[in-house]
């Protein structure tokens, strides 16, 4: 088969003619894609290893191995050290992606190369024409969508280690390209690429209210991220009304670029403005506040799906209801994957067509006749033989997604749980289920029941003779911001108030990497509290999911439970003390 030249550069309606053709031709556009990474590839120790300078699909298929990231990990910490980039891909790998998973408490580290920027630019290009044909006329305003990076590292031979937006905000791709008058922001792009993200916050807040009457699309990448923007400026619009007024970029922003982009903004004094802004922002509820300071706004976009779902009550009460929610897209920085082709449509029914041109896909089926069971254990090896190609999946069935990419992951399992909801042309639909083995998340962590139950277990021998940990359970309570993870605790003994919070400190300090960012440097998640149960209240919960149907001899206790479930109101209803973390987890970048 003659590998297709890939094309990546589409904009505006060849974007939406180009998505039509890919999806049309699902099976061909796979097909090629996969034999171009094997073609480029082909030479690399790691599939040399495997298929001995074969280059078909079907040995691909046959002798290589589907993988965790403690697989491939050995590979990328040899190229961080400065082997060369053909042990895994054909291309220079041109910067090191840290994900928001993580591997032994330690960020994921992803490889990527250059030509990845194109496919994750050919993403973004499609989100706005998509959005056009259900809302025209987003090229009359602006989009106050928050954008920020994070500070980057180095591997030991000197290449970055970024985040995956971090990597794209500081791209030729988004800092060179043409006005787009679809793609138009209010945060000037020095306040973006402020790593200060208290400065960046503020500045962006700031642009985004000095051109509020041009504002028609409001967004964040992720739902916490902007409610944690909306809290930001509970705290500061005073400061920034004031700065408005008086025409005046506030003191203590001290980010050479941002005082040069925001001089430009406040070029004069706009008492009247700044009166507006007040009068909003002081009134007692600030249900409705995002359709008062932004009247035009159109939508809200940002990612609601997954655990990011539980911010849905808090986006709908700032927007009254009445600005939709939009996710767009779904991607990871592994890969990007797919977008959504009915933005319109409700959370709950939020679907991902995924784009043939992306990566090559394959899926590992979960649970049979359309029920989700795990099978398999994370670390489990799956035969070669029950993975089905991108084309083949089925209506209504439950599989774990697996990508091979241009940059060296082959056959990586992803850990996302996807259903199939139905297909665009000849390419699926799915809708995101949840992350494999993922109790508790608040922002970026994603915190597994295994790190969970380590967590607590080296915490409780804090407890000493005097007292004993009998059960407990967890949720993520997002009711304020910042959200906080929540123990139930069950203690047979006494229970100290200062050996509590002894206790809430050592649990959160073998928490992993991102958990401790989030909240040590980003601030995004509050401190960790431990509420203490009454003695047999376990004993009750156990009564009640038995009672709803559940099976005595099979009975677990749920290491995880919903907010305003039957289970938390239960456990909620026998608290008899509550101990927060006084201080902040250890973190070092």
């Amino acid at each position: 088969m003659d590998v297709m030249k890939l094309d990546y550069n589409y904009k505006g309606e060849n974007a939406l003619k180009e998505l039509e053709r890919i999806t049309s031709k699902a099976a061909e556009v796979q097909d090629n894609i996969l034999c171009g990474i094997l073609e480029r590839n082909k030479e690399t120790e790691y599939l040399s290893k495997y298929m001995k300078g074969f280059k078909d699909i079907l040995e691909f298929k046959r002798s290589v191995p589907i993988i965790t990231y403690k697989d491939i990990y050995p590979y990328i910490q040899r190229i961080a050290n400065g082997e060369d980039s053909s042990l895994i891909t054909g291309h220079p790998i041109t910067e090191i992606l840290c994900s928001s998973g993580t591997s032994a408490g330690e960020p994921k580290l992803m490889p990527t190369i250059s030509e990845d920027l194109d496919r994750r630019t050919f993403l973004y290009n499609l989100i706005i024409p998509i959005m056009n044909k259900y809302i025209p006329g987003l090229d009359k305003g602006k989009a106050m969508y928050l954008n920020f990076v994070k500070a980057e590292t180095s591997t030991p031979c000197g290449l970055p280690i970024r985040a995956v937006l971090t990597s794209y905000y500081k791209s030729k791709h988004f800092q060179c390209r043409p006005y787009d008058p679809f793609n138009d922001l209010t945060s000037p792009i020095q306040t973006i690429l402020c790593e200060d993200s208290n400065q960046s916050m503020y500045c962006q807040l700031l642009a985004a209210l000095i051109q509020r009457h041009k504002v028609m699309r409001l967004g964040a990448v992720f739902a916490s991220a902007f409610l944690r923007a909306i809290s930001y400026l509970e705290q500061k619009w005073s400061e920034l009304c004031e700065d408005i007024r008086r025409g005046r970029l506030n003191p203590m922003i001290t980010d050479p670029g941002c005082q040069v982009a925001m001089s430009c903004l406040l070029s004069s004094p706009n008492p009247e403005l700044a009166s507006e802004i007040e009068e909003i922002c002081r009134r007692s509820s600030w249900k409705g506040i995002l359709c008062q300071l932004w009247p035009k706004a159109k939508f809200i976009e940002a990612v609601v799906t997954g655990s990011m779902a539980q911010y849905i009550p808090a986006l709908e009460l700032f927007s009254q209801g009445k600005i939709p929610l939009v996710c767009p897209m779904y991607a990871s920085s592994e890969t990007y994957f797919g977008v959504n082709v009915e933005p319109l449509s409700r959370p709950s029914d939020v679907v991902f067509t995924l784009l043939p041109n992306m990566c090559y896909f394959e899926f590992i089926p979960l649970g049979k006749n359309g029920t989700l069971s795990f099978d398999l254990d994370d670390g489990e090896q799956v035969p070669c033989d029950e993975v089905v190609d991108l084309v083949n999946v089925k209506l209504g069935r439950y599989y774990e997604l697996v990508v091979t990419t241009f940059a060296g992951l082959y056959r990586y399992r992803i850990g996302d749980v996807l259903q199939v909801a139905g297909f665009y042309n000849r390419a699926p639909q799915f809708r995101f289920i949840c992350r494999r083995n993922v109790v508790l998340s608040i922002d970026l962590d994603k915190t597994n029941e295994e790190d969970l139950h380590r967590s607590i277990t080296l915490a409780k021998r804090k407890l000493g003779s005097n007292a004993f940990l009998a059960e407990y359970t967890s949720y993520a309570d997002t009711s304020s911001l910042p959200g906080h993870y929540v123990l139930f605790w069950e203690i047979q003994g006494k229970l100290e108030p200062k050996l509590a919070q002894e206790c809430c400190v050592a649990v959160e300090e073998e928490l992993d990497y991102i958990y401790r960012q989030c909240r040590t440097k980003e601030r995004s998640i509050g401190a960790l509290e431990i509420r203490v149960v009454k003695p047999g209240t376990f004993e009750k919960l156990m009564d009640l999911i038995i009672s709803q149907g559940g099976s005595l001899n099979q009975y677990k206790t749920p290491r995880c439970v919903k907010y305003n479930s039957a289970t938390f109101k239960l456990l909620n209803g026998h608290v008899t003390a509550s101990f927060f973390s006084p201080r902040d987890p250890t973190w070092v970048p």
